[in-house]
């Protein structure tokens, strides 16, 4: 037994030291221009932040595998990136393990405490409050990043718990250079951050926002990491449990110590099916992201997207026009399996997508208000056929796969820190429905199907994505970005799998996105010559040219058995390797 705890103890110093050693050179690069892109054909993790992948890295050339790497870089995600994920927040993960080949789903997204209630962001006219959804403890779902982290590993990790979370301790108790971007996201959020007392003393040095290249240091943040690795059920039963509990009672929150006690992850199966040659898997409800997918790549169908051009007015058109109908059926049809009947098989038809894709027209664009959710009769006939957010991927030596997109939702979450924890809370409650037609933060819609219950988890866009050819691993990918994560996903899978980029240049070729509501055809500054916008103004579009969008990342597997990966120009990700 001694030598055993022993072995365990010598494990997690060798993986510390080793994190310690690439903190610092990880440090010095910052100063070097990022690759973004890299070969391997041992293991690779790429994410939004080179720390982060640093952290991946460090478990893969421990002997660690994708889980545990993945776990990792996601804690270390949650010191290094507060404004997009967290510990406290949730997420989805796929994974693939080599030996079955098969594709497992987990789903540990934020849920509704108990005393929600439908119309709990609404005054006494019925209409909605603003921000309510937005800011502040009321704002919070359930959070579920550390049981998911934890049950993924205790299933299928390699390494000890705890020396996969000695990363993220270390980076929360040495500091962090913070970058232009953490500043810019700051500023962005900083009238809540300094409305709540516990945020502004993390996020501010008396209440001066943090400067670029300037260290933070999250010491209550680094003590809560501590009691998560020596007891991940600390946070839900324990100590952590009651402060949050505690905070939400002084706060004007509702989530109790109940709620976090009685929070699962939940095994789902993943939404997979065929495009041409491959498999793709995705996550299913209450992720929208795989189910649309599947039915914008089914409308495609067969077409010849090559020939007609990836930048060609006819592939930018149809590709708005199918997104349009996917995200009118979203808003009718989407929401927690555990609560409505999704009807995820007639959404993925493929007679169901002929039928839609026989609506739309190529010479003219059908505006969104002509544009309907077909009724549940029709759809029936169907049935029977056979933000900010961030990205991790990992793949290892064995090349068993993890796909991990999670948020704390918009930007800093709630804005609010549970005191004495350094946990940013999440603002995902916003995801759900405040009243029917009412937008969002990233401006959806919907109705019934994503109304507020007591338990239920608010509908997401995250797309994780494993894709698979001929039984083998081709490519993993996700994005971050609200409503345009469905759609940036889209995009990296064609420009892969048909139009034959390199993974670097499919994630950084500029991007399209249409979400019905609203009316408009968002395409990226400078990505999209002249003449093309053009012929799609002369067929009805209304073109909103905005800045960049996605910070995406994906790992292919090339024919020559090389790993592939890269992370976004947009962003400032790294690939790790070795």
């Amino acid at each position: 037994m001694l030598v055993k705890m022993f072995s365990k103890l010598n494990c997690q110093v060798r993986i510390y030291t080793c994190f310690l050693t690439v903190l610092l050179f990880g440090c010095q690069q910052q100063l070097q221009p990022n690759l973004q892109q890299q070969r391997s054909k041992q293991g690779m993790a790429v994410s939004a932040h080179p720390l982060a992948s640093d952290a991946g890295l460090a478990m893969l050339q421990q002997g660690g595998n994708a889980v545990d790497a993945a776990a990792a870089t996601a804690l270390a995600i949650s010191v290094v990136e507060p404004f997009s994920a967290g510990i406290g927040g949730g997420g989805f993960l796929l994974l693939r393990r080599a030996q079955t080949g098969t594709v497992q789903a987990l789903d540990f997204r934020e849920r509704a405490p108990k005393r929600a209630t439908r119309d709990m962001y609404l005054d006494k006219q019925g209409k909605v409050r603003p921000r309510a959804s937005l800011d502040g403890h009321l704002a919070a779902g359930i959070p579920g990043t550390v049981a998911g982290l934890y049950t993924v590993h205790r299933e299928y990790g390699k390494l000890p718990w705890a020396a996969v979370v000695a990363p993220a301790i270390a980076l929360a108790e040495n500091g962090f250079p913070v970058s232009s971007r953490f500043v810019t996201a700051a500023r962005q959020r900083q009238d809540a951050i300094q409305k709540n007392p516990a945020a502004r003393q993390v996020f501010t040095r008396a209440g001066i926002l943090y400067q670029p290249g300037e260290l933070l240091v999250q010491r209550d943040l680094a003590q809560t990491l501590r009691k998560i690795a020596a007891d991940p059920q600390s946070f839900y039963t324990g100590d952590i449990a009651r402060s949050i509990a505690a905070d939400m009672a002084k706060n004007g929150g509702i989530m109790t110590l109940e709620d976090l006690k009685n929070y699962t992850p939940i095994w789902r199966n993943p939404v997979c099916g065929n495009f041409r040659s491959y498999q793709i898997c995705a996550m299913s409800p209450p992720s929208s992201g795989g189910v649309h997918l599947l039915q914008i790549l089914n409308m495609l169908g067969d077409t010849d997207l090559k020939r007609l051009g990836r930048q060609s007015a006819d592939t930018v058109h149809l590709l708005a026009e199918s997104m349009r109908v996917a995200y009118a059926d979203r808003a009718q049809y989407l929401g927690d399996p555990d609560f409505i009947s999704v009807p995820v098989k007639a959404l993925t038809g493929h007679n169901y997508a002929k039928l839609r894709r026989s609506q739309i027209q190529m010479s003219k664009a059908k505006p969104s208000n002509q544009v309907k959710a077909v009724d549940a009769k029709t759809l029936s006939r169907f049935v029977w056929e056979s933000p900010e957010t961030t990205h991790l991927t990992v793949v290892d030596k064995e090349r068993n796969v993890v796909s991990l997109t999670f948020t704390v939702n918009g930007g800093f979450g709630a804005g609010a820190v549970a005191a004495g924890t350094g946990i940013l809370l999440n603002n995902e409650m916003d995801d759900f429905v405040a009243a029917p037609g009412v937008p969002n933060l990233f401006g959806l819609v919907g109705g019934d199907a994503n109304s507020i219950a007591p338990g239920k988890t608010p509908l997401s866009s995250m797309t994780p994505i494993i894709v698979t050819e001929n039984g083998k691993f081709r490519l993993a990918a996700g994005a971050p970005g609200g409503s345009t994560i469905i759609t940036t996903v889209l995009q990296i899978v064609l420009n892969v799998l048909v139009y034959d980029m390199n993974v670097g240049e499919a994630v950084s070729a500029p991007r399209i996105h249409h979400q019905w509501i609203p009316d408009r055809l968002q395409v990226e500054r400078g990505g999209f010559d002249t003449a093309t916008l053009d012929e799609l103004r002369r067929r009805g579009h209304k073109i909103q040219e905005r800045e960049d969008w996605g910070n995406a990342n994906a790992i292919v597997l090339r024919s020559d058995g090389w790993l592939e990966g890269a992370a976004d120009r947009r962003g400032e990700g790294a690939t790790r390797s070795y």
